[in-house]
């Protein structure tokens, strides 16, 4: 048989299949990369008895602050600025750039602390007095820190030991005196056009 021999419902039926194939593998790539984002925010809000991700905050001055997650903690409000960067990792509090060492590139990233307390600001200005707020720049797993990481950063793997909640009841009953900032926070937060998918 040659292709001119091939019937167009063969060609149509071919083509379909092809398109078919095709469309579950987007999906299929598409679910995955969904999937691994649910099991990263669930790992991140997982020390949280309340949780907030991908909002942003008025700064007071008419601009606003993206933030990737609030969790409300037994002991206050915790800003989370979370980073999927592979590689060795090496900066320090007062360097301007971070660097990234892979196996085939090296690259630097700018410092996201001053940012991070930028953050810590805001949350606290609109959570009001009474409220202690922390931040920590979360590293996923797949980045290391081979000579130290700086103070406020953390990789996810450690943050449950930062922020134990051994026993969710206690931890709602001392967080109970933290929910009007809370409350505040959440009626301040609009969802961030910078969301990640």
């Amino acid at each position: 048989m040659t292709l001119d021999e091939v019937s167009p419902g063969l060609w149509l039926g071919i083509g379909g299949t092809t398109l078919a194939l095709a469309g579950a593998a987007t999906g299929y790539a598409f679910w995955r990369r969904y999937r691994a984002r649910r099991v990263l925010q669930e790992r991140v809000a997982s020390v949280a008895l309340e949780n907030l991700q991908d909002v942003i905050l008025p700064d007071g001055n008419g601009g606003w602050f993206h933030v990737d997650f609030l969790l409300l903690t037994q002991s206050g409000v915790l800003v989370v600025d979370l980073r999927d960067v592979p590689g060795l990792l090496f900066g320090s509090e007062q360097m301007t750039e971070w660097t990234v060492m892979q196996k085939t590139r090296r690259f630097t990233f700018p410092n996201p602390l001053g940012p991070l307390y930028d953050r810590i600001a805001v949350v606290r200005q609109i959570a009001g007095d009474g409220v202690p707020v922390e931040g920590r720049v979360v590293f996923t797993d797949r980045g290391n820190f081979p000579k130290g990481h700086p103070p406020h950063v953390t990789r996810l793997a450690s943050l449950p030991g930062e922020f134990p909640m051994p026993d969710r009841e206690f931890a709602r009953l001392a967080a109970a005196r933290f929910q009007d900032g809370w409350k505040r926070l959440r009626e301040a937060a609009s969802p961030s056009p910078l969301r990640r998918n």
